[in-house]
């Protein structure tokens, strides 16, 4: 494995923690005006809105947002694919 490789690799796994952060902090209504917050939206909203929008044109009546746990599903798909290119 090159050093690209596994520097791909820690970025997701930071990023999918840094998903599973804010989806666990948005279950307790937190301040909209929290610098830790702002932070959490403004790095993982690019990804999770865009699977938002995709989802909710799916399934427009369906009103429970999955776009956590599909984001987390694809970058592990990434993240094997990954580690599989020099297994």
């Amino acid at each position: 494995m090159n050093f690209l490789q596994y520097l791909l690799i820690k970025l997701i796994d930071i990023y999918v923690i840094i998903i599973i952060i804010r989806a666990l902090i948005s279950w307790f209504s937190p301040s909209p005006y929290n610098p830790l917050y702002i932070f959490l939206i403004s790095i993982t909203e690019p990804v999770l809105g865009r699977i938002r929008k995709f989802t909710f044109k799916l399934f427009p009546t369906f009103r429970i947002d999955f776009s956590p746990l599909i984001a987390i599903l694809l970058l592990n798909i990434i993240r094997n694919f990954l580690l599989g290119l020099y297994l």
